[in-house]
């Protein structure tokens, strides 16, 4: 049985936490690692190194727009296509993150819990719902 009272309340964590989550990452890509680093690791990895510029576009103002809750759930669907891609990058490295290369469990927890946050809707203080799917 859902709890209607809190449901809206735990889609807003969910979703606040997977947009920090995200924001965190595509800094990390343009700040630390830079955009050419970030190129460099999509060529090394045999993804089109144009591919690093949309995903560090999609995890920086995606992640901002989960955190404020704008089309939230539409954006959480983008989400789990993407983690899981970044999962599959890691599925030869083994379960562990503490594997070398890192492991596929975390990139694949997201996209389960970006899964969560796309079925469950945008919850409360969403700044611009999403439409009903």
């Amino acid at each position: 049985m859902i709890d209607s009272r809190t449901a809206p309340y735990a889609a807003l964590v969910m979703r606040v936490a997977l947009g920090i989550m995200f924001v965190a990452h595509g800094l990390t890509k343009v700040l630390v690692f830079t955009p050419a680093g970030t190129v460099g690791y999509f060529e090394s990895i045999g993804f089109p190194g144009f591919l690093a510029y949309p995903v560090m576009a999609f995890e920086v103002i995606g992640g901002l727009m989960l955190v404020f809750g704008v089309y939230a759930r539409w954006v959480a669907a983008v989400a789990v296509v993407q983690l899981f891609v970044a999962g599959m990058v890691h599925f030869g490295n083994g379960w562990s993150f503490t594997n070398a290369n890192g492991g596929w469990e975390y990139p694949i927890y997201l996209s389960v819990t970006a899964m969560v946050v796309a079925l469950l809707g945008d919850g409360i203080f969403a700044a611009k719902r999403s439409s009903k799917a």
